[in-house]
């Protein structure tokens, strides 16, 4: 996160139909003694376009493909991470994992552009509360909003 800086970045919304769950990476932040949840997706690069950028953070962080990309919506997200604010606008896609043997896995060990590793799960929109937040701002309120557009069920999901 640069100071002063606006950052355009990618998410995914992938679905498991079998439970309602999401794709989520787990974070923690160490001053807010606060662990959150957020969709895996990150930085677009200067001449990616955003669908590129998710496609390529999957295979980054989890090793996996992603297929069947649909732009949702766009939001943007002004928050405070380990007590310096960051300004993000946030480009939505939903989709489906490419190897549908990882809808069955539980748990994933996603790895950093720095090689740190973290933990990636499936978690179900109603476990998500001020206890344990999905961030970005105002993603909650997209996927839970009129009919759940949001969340549509992925045919590799099923």
């Amino acid at each position: 996160m640069k100071p002063g800086r606006v950052r355009a970045i990618a998410i995914v919304i992938i679905h498991r139909s079998q439970d309602g769950g999401i794709l989520v990476f787990e974070g923690h932040d160490p001053l807010k003694k606060e662990t959150f949840y957020r969709p895996l997706g990150g930085t677009i690069e200067f001449g990616e376009h955003s669908r590129r950028t998710v496609e390529r953070e999957l295979r980054e962080e989890i090793g996996a493909e992603v297929v069947g990309l649909e732009y949702l919506a766009t939001i943007e997200n002004i928050f405070v991470y380990n007590g310096e604010t960051g300004h993000e606008i946030v480009l939505i896609y939903t989709g489906d994992l490419a190897d549908p043997a990882l809808y069955q896995r539980e748990t994933m060990v996603g790895h950093e552009d720095n090689g740190v590793p973290f933990r990636v799960l499936w978690k179900g929109l109603g476990t998500f509360g001020p206890a344990a937040p999905l961030y970005r701002t105002g993603l909650l309120d997209l996927l839970n909003g009129p009919g759940s557009a949001g969340i549509p069920a992925g045919p590799v999901g099923s």
